[in-house]
């Protein structure tokens, strides 16, 4: 008699409360990630070694020239050593935070039948609402979470009809509290900005300011796991954002990669937790960071946490190192792509900084290879100079490099005159982020820069 074959439940809230003690395979990550991973409320009470460090946000605003340089300087400090901080007294009331945690959690407390008539098709490309990881991650295992995410900011391009309708203060309280973020955002901006002898408001026109930049909020809900040196709930990786703000339900599990190590986060109590985006590495020449980051689960405690990330346009900015940045000692770290050409080369490059390299990357599932090769060749032979990059040599990026800038030419351009007759970049990106990029999977790791959402 051939034993019945129990389907894997889709969320992992489901097989988390169907009583197994053995993780499925599809969760349990390749050996090499899970190191440093222990007991997460021991390495929580630790106060041995660094520790992410806490800013004091009261000053921000003051009219005393000293104090207010004093906590920019402290600002300007964590964003250059670490990438990631505790931002306390940055002005959102605690009631206001109360009322954002209970509404998410009172949704996330519905049977996951109520929970799934906000379910999202991640396939078709409907990536708000309800959802689970699916397996296109780095190294194609699951992930340990349930989420929902949106569009919370600008309130033009938000979709309320998708929002959940229980509580019913979850719709007042979280767009509030996107609002007061968005405010807060502008002030991060402005100490940046002059962190980098710039103009207080340069680095938030960069990113898209009042009008363009979208915050996207995602609630990351970690059920209790029989085997949490086993999983994660989050990959390794870093946010493709600007900034990213972080609450959480005061449940450790945030895990940075400092110094060559894995550092479990504190629980400080009434504070944000504060990434440094890509966006802003890239932006700042990289003197800003953009830490490695990973979300660890228990098996004692379920642990949530709402993240909103503030992202750029996707076509309408090339992301580029600011000339003021770059200088012959310091040159330019990173090539100019739009925020989508980013986020894809997150997805589907591993090590190479080579734009050229990473079309063909792209292009890998999607394109027909005799066709690009057959140009490639082509462009080749016609202007060997032009297209050196194209070359399958061995030639080290920063040769690569070289090349690019002897021809002028931006990414996009480039793109285009490679592609003449095939898609143009953006609708080629279009069609590698099949899900429009869930902020998860936007944020995806490949190893060594990976990336997904925050926890």
């Amino acid at each position: 008699m051939v034993s019945e074959v129990v389907p894997i439940p889709s969320r992992v809230e489901s097989l988390a409360k169907s009583g197994i003690q053995v993780i499925p395979k599809e969760y349990v990550r390749p050996q090499e990630e899970l190191n440093g991973i222990g007991n997460i409320f021991e390495d929580e009470k630790k106060d041995e070694g660094p520790q992410v460090p806490t800013i004091n946000l009261k000053e921000i605003d003051s009219e005393d020239k000293e104090i207010r340089e004093k906590c920019h300087q402290e600002l300007k400090k964590a964003a250059v050593e670490w990438g990631v901080m505790h931002l306390v007294n940055h002005g959102i009331s605690d009631e206001l935070i109360d009322r954002v945690k209970v509404a998410g959690g009172t949704f996330f407390d519905l049977p996951v039948e109520e929970k799934e008539k906000y379910a999202n098709d991640q396939v078709s490309g409907n990536v708000q609402g309800y959802g689970s990881k699916l397996a296109n991650s780095a190294c194609g295992q699951l992930e340990w979470e349930d989420y929902f995410f949106h569009c919370v900011f600008p309130e033009d391009k938000r979709d309320l009809a998708i929002w959940p309708k229980t509580p019913a203060d979850y719709i007042p309280a979280t767009s509030e509290y996107a609002k007061q973020i968005r405010n807060l955002a502008t002030k991060i901006f402005a100490v940046l900005s002059i962190g980098l002898g710039l103009e207080e408001g340069r680095l938030e026109k960069e990113v898209g300011g009042m009008e363009d930049l979208l915050l996207q909020m995602k609630i990351n809900y970690y059920p209790k796991c029989p085997q949490p040196e086993l999983a994660l709930g989050v990959e390794a990786h870093t946010d493709v954002s600007a900034l990213t703000f972080i609450l959480h339900n005061m449940v450790p599990g945030l895990q940075l990669f400092y110094e060559g190590k894995w550092v479990t986060a504190k629980c400080v109590p009434n504070s944000i937790i504060m990434h440094i985006g890509d966006t802003i590495e890239i932006l700042s020449n990289g003197k800003y960071k953009s830490i490695l980051h990973r979300g660890v689960v228990n098996k004692e405690k379920v642990r949530i946490s709402w993240a909103i990330f503030c992202e750029p346009p996707k076509e309408k900015i090339m992301l580029k190192p600011l000339p003021e940045t770059v200088t012959e000692a310091e040159p330019s770290q990173f090539p100019p792509r739009t925020f989508a050409q980013h986020m894809a080369h997150k997805l589907f490059k591993k090590d190479d900084n080579n734009a050229a390299a990473e079309q063909k990357v792209f292009k890998k599932d999607d394109q027909d290879s005799a066709t690009v090769h057959k140009a490639s060749e082509k462009d080749e032979r016609n202007n060997v100079a032009e297209h050196i990059v194209l070359k399958e040599d061995e030639q080290d990026s920063a040769a690569e490099q070289k090349a690019f800038k002897k021809v002028d030419q931006d990414i996009v351009a480039e793109l285009k005159v490679l592609k003449k007759d095939e898609q143009d970049a953006v609708a080629e990106h279009k069609v590698f982020k099949k899900d429009d990029q869930d902020v998860v999977t936007d944020h995806k790791v490949l190893k060594d820069v990976p990336a997904e959402e925050s926890e």
